[in-house]
Order: structure tokens, then C-alpha cells, then sequence
């Protein structure tokens, strides 16, 4: 079955003004940044959206905000999935549907708590799939505030049934991916991978794509391995080997970092977040992002980008 959902997607970011306002102008500019790079479509209010310090409102306007701007070019997906009570859920994630977007992207540690089991997190998931029949859903692992990683059984069943066209994978398991991989075959439910160092052989196993951090600052290197990987596997590794190594940014002082880099070389904005201090983007920090900066305009130059 041909997949609607596939190739490099990068987990926006919201850029604010110094006031602490969403920047709508830099939204906009954000997203023409992505579809020159060669994005595939806009994973847009999620974790490196800050979703999880947005009003409701806030996420709404965003996700609009980029679906218009869009302009049915790429694909646009969105979450705002923050809720803990059943059917808050239901009205929040109902409420993002109307907002235009391809497809709504459940949050899989909102779905069940920590301590419930599986059965729960089944049935609760079955609750917001009926209240809300004419939605279409993704799900995305969020690691925040704790990883819920989805059993195999569960996502067949959601891909033989059609619950889900989208599953952003965050196991970082080359073990666990080969699974599931193999557990959704043949049906319309992409997996994209959010981790780097796995991505590769993800992709040699049949991952659909990337949707993650680092997208943010190099989506056409990630654009170019998705699709190269198999007629150029020597290059291909040497890529994913620089792309593995880049992404040990992430741990740093993201989604500042991220700030950062558009502002200095991509998308004029602050480094306001709301869920970092900016101040955690040390000399060193900005250090790193800009040595990162001059290792991808080689890589680009090496790729004929």
C-alpha cells in the first residue's frame, strides 16, 4: 500500500518575540525555511513546539497559523495533546481537528498514567478513537513528562483497523523498530523515526521517514539521506554517521540551541522559550551550534546541496 505519510519532518519550533508572544511573522517564515530545505511535511505543536506551556488558544493559532501558510504544499500535523482528564482530551483534540490540519497527533503518555497498564491504556485509547470518529490520528511516543512506548499488538491492531496513519517512533531500538516495522506492513500506518543514530537502518528495514529534533537545523541533509540510502549506501552511511554525530546537540540546551541557529542563520527570531531559560545556551553552546553550521555547509557542498 502506497504510504500518504513519509520522508523528513521536522518537530517545529514556536519562535516567540521578547515580550514572550508567539511570533506568527516567524512562524510563517519558519515554515517557507522548512519547504526550501526540502521538508515533506510539518510536525507542528509538539514537544519542541513547547506545547506543554501553550494555551489552548496559543496551539490552536499555531496550527492554523501553519496549515495556511502551507498552502496545502506539505503535509501539516499537530498535537497540543496536554490534557489529563478523558474528555478534556477529547474536546482539545477535537478543537485541533477544526483547525485544518492533515491529521491530529495523540500523545501516547496522555492516553494512560504512568502506573496504568496496558489494558487501560487499550481501552482509553478505544474511548477517544469513538468520540472522535471522523478524526484522523497519529501518535507520537513523547518523552515527556515519561515514556509510554506502545506494544506491537496495539499498533497492528491500529493499522490494520486504519486508527492511525502516523506513529512517531521514539524506542531508539533497532530491535524494537525491525518489530514493528514488520507488524505494520502492508497497511496505510507510516513510522517515522525520531532517533538519528538508528535512522539509517531503519530506513534499509522500511521506516517511512525522519520527523525529529535535528530537522530544525539541517532538514535537507536528513531530505538527501532518506533519499539516497539505497543507491548510495557507502555515502549514505558516511552521512548518517555525520548526522549521528550532530545530534548529540540536542542534549545541550535545545530548543534554544535551535533559537539560536534559525536567528544566526536561517529564520530571523529570539531565543525565548518558555520551557528553557535562554541563559542555558552557554559560550560553549553557541560555540557548538556555529562549529555545526560550518561542518553542514561542507556536507552540503560535499552532497551538491
Amino acid at each position: 500500500m502506497e504510504k500518504a505519510y513519509y520522508g523528513c519532518w521536522p518537530t517545529m519550533i514556536t519562535p516567540f518575540t521578547e515580550a514572550g508572544r508567539v511570533d506568527f511573522p516567524a512562524i510563517r517564515n519558519l515554515v517557507e525555511w522548512y519547504i526550501r530545505k526540502g521538508a515533506d511535511g510539518i510536525f507542528a505543536v509538539c514537544q519542541s513546539s513547547e506545547m506543554f506551556f501553550l494555551s489552548e488558544q496559543e496551539k490552536l493559532d499555531i496550527a492554523t497559523a501553519v496549515h495556511d501558510a502551507t498552502a496545502g504544499r506539505v503535509k501539516v500535523i499537530a498535537s497540543g495533546h496536554t490534557a489529563d482528564a478523558l474528555d478534556e482530551q477529547v474536546e482539545q483534540l477535537g478543537r485541533m481537528w477544526e483547525t485544518g490540519v492533515d491529521a491530529v497527533v495523540l500523545v501516547s503518555n496522555r492516553i494512560a498514567a504512568k502506573d496504568h497498564d496496558e489494558a487501560e491504556f487499550v481501552n482509553n485509547s478505544d474511548y477517544l478513537f469513538r468520540q472522535l470518529p471522523g478524526v484522523t490520528f497519529g501518535l507520537y511516543e513523547c518523552p515527556y513528562p515519561y515514556l509510554r512506548l506502545l506494544s506491537t499488538d496495539f499498533l497492528r491492531d491500529c493499522a490494520q483497523s486504519g486508527k492511525l496513519v502516523f506513529l512517531k517512533d521514539v524506542s531508539c531500538s533497532i530491535s524494537l523498530l525491525t518489530e514493528r516495522i514488520a507488524a505494520i506492513k502492508g497497511t496505510g500506518l507510516s513510522l517515522f523515526n525520531a532517533n538519528t543514530s538508528t535512522l539509517l537502518d531503519s530506513l534499509i528495514l522500511g521506516a517511512d521517514g525522519y520527523n525529529g529534533v535535528m530537522a530544525n537545523f539541517h532538514v535537507d541533509i536528513y531530505r538527501w539521506l532518506y533519499s539516497h540510502f539505497r543507491e548510495l549506501p557507502e555515502q549514505a552511511r558516511r552521512v548518517s554517521d555525520f548526522l549521528t554525530l550532530a545530534a548529540v546537540i540536542e542534549a545541550r540546551a535545545y530548543p534554544v540551541s535551535a533559537k539560536y541557529y534559525q536567528n544566526a542563520f536561517g529564520v530571523p527570531m529570539t531565543t525565548v522559550s518558555r520551557s528553557k531559560d535562554p541563559s542555558c545556551l552557554t559560550e560553549n553552546a553557541i560555540h557548538e551550534v556555529e562549529a555545526l553550521f560550518r561542518m553542514e555547509t561542507v556536507i552540503r557542498q560535499d552532497l551538491g546541496l
